[in-house]
This record gives structure tokens, C-alpha cells and sequence, in this order.
């Protein structure tokens, strides 16, 4: 709680929102023998990402109270997981980027790409390494060795975030997690993959982003689809939950790939909106499961009597991940909509194509977010279940719960707020962008 308030201090009166240049920066040696530099420093496409790690870990951290067991070491592994989050935001060296990455990727090997590259970003025409962001920016590769150093980054990100077909680690993952695990895995550790695209593949690697875009919205869109089918098919509550965030993050893929303010800014929006629905959808299958001990949707049935609290939020938060109009996944999805749209990269007949796959992903949604909420909630099978008791939300729940409906609905009927954190540093990326790709 300490760290966010003050993290929200540190925004409120030192971070100047129209300067897109890096802001409160720290600079010293780390490794001398290696010329290796501690950076740190916030711009605006970093800052949104900061407040939300400091926003959701602080409610995992309640949302798992009271921690029965070792309470000491889960709070330590908490707020290390925490600092190894916002150094990951906040680095402005590449070496510091993948040391603090590499502790957030632990579930699989694609931190070893992430380092290859990094290393060979550095050692590139200097007999020193050179890990600056800034450097490394206004640095430029044959067109070749930008491909391998873009697909070695890529991979690496693809699995964090995930893209297909990198991504069977997540639902089994989510599905043995604890919610307040799941909470932090949804809502901030899957951002950091879609975050490193940005921050490195985009705008440290623009002419391989130009070659590669049109398969980044080719995936995205596959994503979108293939991910939204597969959730409506999972007998198992959070893998289905899951799975739909695979889907939503099809959408952070396309706006990324259009290569526009409109559509970069609505995938980073995405990112804040989805991290704030991920975390409530996840508490809310954990709370549920708290109650009546049941993970398999075609075991439940029946608990919007008992437990009308818990349906009540359930049904809000289900219709903001379907991109209900007022909430935050109906605005990211329509920015990202209108920036593939009005993409001078692709050819009419390609966006038309697009738009139109990513509305038959938008219909397939609601299917399997209100199939999930009808089988959990309506019916009546352990509503006349023998000893069927269930306690409904308490005060805690409720907290951390209206916690995100907050911002949820914030972003959703003003989304400039957010959307002005990143608008300065996304023209910064696309004018240095199209300079180098286009015009060299």
C-alpha cells in the first residue's frame, strides 16, 4: 500500500504528462568492470504500466488475506515480484531490462532470446557494449541483422504474452494458480510481453517492424478467433477465463502491428483495460471457488441466489470484457478498430478483410462470456443441493472489487485520461518510425 501511495505521489506532482522525453531519471554505475550502468526513468508509454502494478499487486495482496501460512515469505516474494515488475517498466538499459524481464519470464526458455538479443544490440560496431535505450535508438542495423535480432526478441515476447502458438503454458498455469497468483499473472506479468514489443521490437528495430507488421495483424487476428473458440470449449472456470485473455490480447497485437498513433495508443490502452479485467475476472472464479468448491462449469449452476453479490460483479465485469459500450474494453477495441482502419500501410481490400474477422471475434465473445456466467449462475443445481449454504462477498471482496470497477468505468466513459499518459511518446515512436523506414 506504502509503495503505491507513494508511486501515486510521484506521478501526481513530478511526472509532466506533456513531455515525452524521459522523466526522473536515475543514473549510476553497476558493473564497472563491464562499463554496465543502473538506468532508470519514466516516459509516457512506461507510467501507465507502473500505476497499474502498483494498483493490482496491492489488491492481490489483500485479495489473497489472510495468508495462513509463511505470511512473511509471501509478502517478501510479493514485493520482490514487485520491484522485478517495475524495473522491467521503468529500465532504461538494456542489460537491466533483461535481468529484471528474465526474473518475470520464469516460466519458459524464451528469456534466452531476450538476452542473445540484447547482446548483440549492444556489441554491435563497439568493442564496448553500448545498452543504452536512447543509444540504441538512433542506432542502425543492416536490414538483415534487424530481422534476426526483431525474431529473437519477438519470441522471447510472444511467449510471455502470450501469442499463439507460444501460449499452452497459460491456461494450465492459471488453472493450478491461486487467484491472487492469477490476479497478478493476468493483470500486469502478461503486459510485460506486450510492453517489450513496443518498447524494443517498434522502437529500437523500426525497419523489421515494417516487414513484420502485416504478420503481427495476420496473427492477431488468428489469435482473436482461435482463442475465442477454444475458451467457449473449457470445462474448467479459469481456463476458460484464460483463454480470453489470449483472445484480448489479439487486439494489442493488431494495434501494433497497424503502425498508427490511433491504433498504438488503443493496444496500449487495451493493455491498462484488460489488466484491470483480467485481475477482477480471476478474484471473482477464485471468491466463487472459495464457496462452493467447484471448477468445472458443468458442476455448477445455481448461485445467483445465494450469492448475489458475487453474480452482481460477475455480470459487470463479464459484460466489460465483452466490450460492453461505457466500459474500457468497448473503447481500447474501437481505437484499435479505427486505427487498423485508417492504416496507410495496408490496401483497402486487406483492412476490410481484417475488421471483418475481428468483429466475428467480437460476436464469438459474448458467446462464451455469458454461456460462462449462464452455467455458473441460473439453474438451480446447487441451489437445491443438500446443505447448500454459500456466504456471498464480504466487505474485503467488495473493496477489492469496486477497486477496479472504478477505473473500469472511468476509462470507459473518459478514456483521454489514460490515453493522454501515452499520446506524446506514441507520436515521438512513429515520427522516429517512419524517418527510419520509410525514408532512408
Amino acid at each position: 500500500m506504502l509503495e503505491l501511495l507513494l508511486t501515486t505521489y510521484v506521478f501526481c506532482y513530478h511526472f509532466q504528462l506533456d513531455d515525452p522525453l524521459i522523466q526522473l531519471v536515475e543514473d549510476y554505475k553497476w558493473i564497472n568492470f563491464f562499463d554496465f550502468d543502473w538506468r532508470l526513468g519514466i516516459d509516457g508509454l512506461s507510467i501507465g504500466p507502473i500505476l497499474l502494478t502498483g494498483f493490482i499487486t496491492t489488491l492481490a495482496t489483500l485479495a489473497a488475506w489472510p495468508v495462513t501460512r509463511d505470511s512473511r515469505l509471501f509478502h517478501f516474494l510479493m514485493l520482490a515480484m514487485y520491484s522485478g515488475q517495475i524495473g522491467s517498466f521503468s529500465s532504461r538499459d538494456l542489460l537491466l531490462f533483461s535481468s529484471s524481464t528474465k526474473f518475470i519470464l520464469y516460466t519458459a526458455g524464451g528469456s534466452v532470446f531476450l538476452l542473445l538479443g540484447v547482446l548483440g544490440i549492444g556489441l554491435y560496431g563497439s568493442n564496448e557494449p553500448i545498452l543504452n535505450f536512447e543509444t540504441s535508438a538512433n542506432q542502425s542495423y543492416p536490414v538483415a541483422l534487424e530481422i534476426i535480432f526483431y525474431i529473437g526478441f519477438f519470441v522471447a515476447f510472444a511467449v510471455k504474452s502470450p501469442i499463439i502458438p507460444l501460449h499452452t503454458w497459460l491456461p494450465d498455469t492459471h488453472g493450478e494458480a491461486h487467484y491472487s497468483t492469477c490476479m497478478l499473472l493476468a493483470g500486469i506479468l502478461l503486459k510485460m510481453g506486450a510492453y517489450g514489443l513496443v518498447r524494443i521490437n517498434m522502437e529500437l528495430l523500426p525497419h523489421a517492424h515494417s516487414i513484420f507488421s502485416p504478420w503481427l495483424i495476420i496473427v492477431g487476428t488468428m489469435q482473436i478467433i482461435y482463442a475465442a473458440s477454444t475458451s467457449s470449449g473449457q470445462r474448467n472456470l479459469k481456463k476458460r477465463i484464460a483463454y480470453s485473455s489470449v483472445s484480448h490480447m489479439g487486439f494489442i497485437i493488431i494495434g501494433i502491428g497497424s503502425i498508427t498513433d490511433t491504433g498504438l495508443n488503443g493496444a496500449i490502452l487495451q493493455i491498462i483495460s484488460h489488466g484491470f479485467l483480467g485481475a477482477a475476472l480471476f478474484f471473482l472464479a477464485g471468491t466463487s471457488y472459495d464457496r462452493i468448491r467447484l471448477v468445472y462449469l458443468d458442476e455448477m449452476g445455481g448461485i445467483a441466489i445465494p450469492m448475489p453479490k458475487i453474480f452482481t460483479m460477475f455480470s459487470i465485469f463479464s459484460m466489460a470484457s465483452l466490450a460492453l459500450p461505457g466500459m474500457s474494453g468497448f473503447v481500447s477495441e474501437l481505437i484499435v478498430f479505427f486505427g487498423i482502419i485508417t492504416s496507410q500501410k495496408y490496401l483497402l481490400m486487406p483492412k476490410i478483410l481484417i475488421t471483418f474477422v475481428m468483429a466475428i471475434g467480437m460476436i464469438l465473445t459474448p458467446i462464451y462470456s455469458l454461456s460462462m456466467s449462464r452455467q455458473m449462475f441460473y439453474g438451480y443445481k446447487l441451489f437445491n443441493a443438500p446443505n447448500s449454504y454459500f456466504f456471498d462477498s464480504g466487505p474485503r471482496e467488495l473493496f477489492v472489487l469496486i477497486s477496479i470497477f472504478l477505473p473500469v468505468i472511468g476509462i470507459g466513459i473518459y478514456p483521454d485520461f489514460v490515453l493522454s499518459l501515452s499520446v506524446d511518446k506514441v507520436e515521438a515512436i512513429l515520427s522516429n518510425f517512419f524517418i527510419d523506414s520509410f525514408h532512408e
